[in-house]
């Protein structure tokens, strides 16, 4: 075991990259005879633990840990601002795609039986694929989460913001002239997408008169995104465990999700159909009102009304 064991010096804890039955094959070719289970009750003895992969190597090698702090804090600050003039402050982002149908959803939730769904998860047996898209208020702790039955595109991301603002931010934010989106830097709302501003500018900022700050985290920081663990991870609780049958039954789960901060959230089906690989003409960009941030231009941006 010398040669085949690694301990925290903090905790003390140890571990082996051995299995329980290689210990217990080479303690018997010894000439000690004992089996798998009491070798794993012995190394519990000696402080060996069973332990899995750690994620703590960043290989973004084009990113800066810097540039990365750098960009938190100016974000940080440009919240601070919105929030003390009373300002639109929202975190947006696209849940996991889901499979519709008798499919097995991760969890466990209590029941007399479990529920019985099908051995394989293919595709082609699905009523079809979800894309939930979610719009998170900060100030007020309450989501809206629009569920597509087409493609995850720009242009159903910032129709969803579009809805978002029909349904309640036009309600519970009348008199704010400005808003700040919190995105990440891929996805449906990437930072490079030409589509993503274009429609920004033409279904929210031009039609609604508001002027739109947007900031996206950096590459790999998504999970900072306020959305991720505010929002998605109460639905993800809400329905772990049930299958997820029908879309009523995932906006169902979406809308009576809860949690002890007061959260409340809408959900709403979407079934227009969005084509990909939409583009936009260089003449067209060119019609843009933004006006990019000093700081990380590519990551902060303006787009006037």
């Amino acid at each position: 075991m010398e040669h085949d064991t690694a301990g925290d010096p903090i905790t003390g804890l140890k571990w082996t990259r051995k299995t329980t039955e290689k210990i217990a094959g080479e303690l018997r070719a010894n000439g000690i005879d004992v089996c798998a289970n009491t070798v794993g009750k012995l190394l519990k003895k000696l402080d060996f633990s069973l332990r899995v992969n750690h994620k703590k190597y960043e290989t973004n090698a084009k990113l800066d840990p810097k540039d990365r702090d750098q960009q938190f804090k100016y974000i940080a600050m440009v919240c601070e601002e919105f929030f003390k003039k009373g300002y639109v402050v929202i975190s947006v982002d696209g849940k996991k795609k889901e499979l519709i149908g008798n499919y097995k959803n991760y969890g466990a939730t209590y029941c007399r039986e479990s529920e019985n769904v099908n051995v394989y998860d293919f595709p082609s047996d699905a009523i079809g694929k979800a894309n939930p898209y979610g719009i998170y208020d900060i100030a007020a702790n309450t989501g809206t989460v629009f569920v597509g039955t087409s493609y995850d595109t720009p242009s159903f991301a910032v129709e969803s913001i579009a809805g978002w603002w029909d349904i309640k931010g036009s309600t519970n934010y009348r008199q704010s002239p400005k808003a700040l989106i919190l995105a990440d830097g891929g996805g449906s709302n990437s930072s490079r997408s030409r589509v993503w501003k274009y429609e920004l500018q033409k279904k929210l900022c031009s039609r609604y008169g508001i002027e739109t700050t947007v900031c996206h985290y950096p590459p790999g920081c998504s999970k900072w995104n306020p959305i991720e663990h505010r929002l998605f991870s109460a639905i993800s609780k809400n329905w772990q465990g049930v299958p997820l049958r029908s879309y009523e039954t995932m906006i169902n789960h979406i809308k009576t999700t809860k949690n002890s901060k007061g959260l409340t959230v809408d959900a709403h089906l979407v079934t227009k159909h969005y084509e990909k690989g939409k583009k936009i003409p260089d003449k067209q960009m060119a019609s843009l009102k933004i006006n990019r941030h000093e700081i990380f231009p590519q990551w902060n941006y303006t787009l006037m009304a």
